[in-house]
């Protein structure tokens, strides 16, 4: 898979990318990343690329011009439909299920945009996709969109070794990773769960399944109601909800499961 980047800053994205597990896999030929400079696209020949915005206000903007013919410049190594990723509070929420979806794609472009934007006509010429790691303001694009470039690497067969598998992780499933624990046994008076002493696979596997729902539904309790149960998950979901397990969970918590618990019921 090959990530191509329209940047102000392509030594930032290059340096961060090319280390860890990313920098292992583009060693090996299986990731490939391209950084196109858009300052040598500036108008003036200086390297500057923002003007005043029209109708006035604090800040710069990123021209147009500048923007497209980065594009342009990469457009033609590129063959056929690719999608160009403009990351901005706007667009649709990046998550896990997304990360998968951009996997599957051969070539991905990102358009990190700086100052207080960049010029709408060429986001409405070049841009296939909007999206959001978050409701907060970055100063550029270049952190968000290395954040979803290592989450959609991720999910590229060949990247991860076995000991690395990202087939347990979060949102995995739907639900938050269970807690993970390694030696020693007894750290400071706190002793690792003995259900992953006994060498038991499935009551293992049974143990951080439920961890998974208890800790998803203590942290991020709207993922549930996406997320597919069995006949095990229930019968351990009501027995939090009335509060018949070793697990304790607020009251708060006992009303969300019980009705979720009612809604699965019914459908």
């Amino acid at each position: 898979m090959n990530f191509h980047v329209l940047t102000l800053f392509p030594e930032m994205v290059a340096a961060a990318f090319g280390t860890s597990i990313t920098g292992r896999a583009m060693e090996k030929g299986i990731l490939g990343l391209h950084t196109v400079n858009i300052r040598d696209f500036s108008l003036r020949g200086d390297g500057r690329i923002d003007d005043y915005p029209y109708g006035g206000g604090a800040g710069m903007v990123m021209q147009a011009e500048p923007v497209m013919r980065a594009w342009e410049s990469l457009r033609e190594e590129l063959p056929g439909r690719v999608r160009v990723i403009y990351l901005n509070p706007q667009g649709r929420v990046f998550d896990q299920r997304m990360a998968k979806e951009l996997a599957l794609e051969e070539d991905l472009v990102f358009l990190c945009g700086h100052y207080e934007g960049i010029d709408e006509r060429v986001l409405g010429e070049i841009v296939t996709d909007h999206v959001s790691i978050g409701d907060y303001v970055l100063t550029g694009g270049e952190l968000p969109v290395l954040v979803m470039m290592d989450a959609v690497a991720r999910m590229v067969p060949g990247v991860l070794s076995n000991q690395e598998s990202g087939q347990s992780e979060s949102f995995q499933g739907g639900l938050l990773e269970y807690p993970q624990y390694s030696r020693p046994e007894d750290w400071r008076g706190k002793k690792v769960p003995p259900v992953l002493l006994s060498g038991h696979h499935a009551n293992v596997d049974r143990w951080r399944r439920e961890q998974s729902i208890l800790r998803t539904l203590r942290n991020r309790p709207e993922l549930l109601e996406t997320a597919v149960f069995d006949k095990k998950d229930r019968k351990y979901m009501r027995a939090l909800a009335s509060g018949q397990a070793e697990d304790e969970i607020t009251p708060d918590q006992a009303v969300f499961l019980s009705k979720l618990l009612a809604i699965m019921e019914k459908s």
